[in-house]
């Protein structure tokens, strides 16, 4: 196996493990205690990420890897009619909430108080609500679009209503079922975008 394979691969381990870790204790996991799960030393985990917040950047960024959030929108993009390409896109997003929510949560509740924490949702959620507005624009195009709304508008509720704090909300408040969560969320979110 080449150097640049070996690093890749403990690149990726480092980064598996430390999800472990922290959907497990918190985003306030010391570096030594990443370190010790992939049998490393504190420095080559620096050597790798360079800081704690380029390490929380990479993790959040291989979860969408690990998880396939962007293959699946891809997929789901493909959809010629815009009611069910706005569906295929939410169900896309809303399976893959349980998989990330521990951690999200935890760095929701962090970002307020720690730069690192807010640096690596926001790197996500920006590119988020990126692909919203690239979706609600084409829907927009399609003439779907409830005329009231603009893209730019349109894609900023949808990211608000299918947020991982709304997912959260009903599912862990008030004990909704997943399933039931991620219907109505769709629902509610089809019929008040499109036409």
């Amino acid at each position: 196996m080449s150097n640049l394979n070996r690093a890749e691969r403990s690149h990726q381990e480092i980064l598996d493990a430390a999800w472990d870790l922290i959907a497990e204790h918190g985003a306030g996991v010391s570096m030594s205690k990443i370190a010790d799960a992939v049998d490393m030393t504190r420095q080559s985990i620096y050597v790798h990420f360079g800081t704690r917040g380029g390490l929380l950047i990479a993790l959040v960024r291989r979860a969408d890897e690990r998880f396939e959030i962007w293959e699946n929108f891809t997929s789901a993009m493909t959809a010629n009619d815009p009611y069910e390409r706005l569906d295929a896109c939410l169900l896309a997003w809303l399976d893959f909430l349980p998989k990330i929510h521990p951690v999200a949560t935890d760095l929701i509740r962090l970002r307020a108080t720690d730069e690192d924490a807010a640096k690596a949702w926001t790197d996500r959620m920006s590119d988020l609500l990126k692909f919203y507005r690239r979706l609600m624009s084409g829907i927009e195009k399609q003439g779907a679009l409830t005329p009231h709304w603009t893209a730019n508008r349109a894609a900023d509720f949808l990211w608000a209503s299918s947020s991982v704090q709304a997912w959260d909300l009903l599912v862990s408040d008030r004990g909704w079922r997943r399933s039931s969560t991620s219907k109505v969320i769709r629902t509610t979110i089809a019929d008040t975008l499109l036409v």
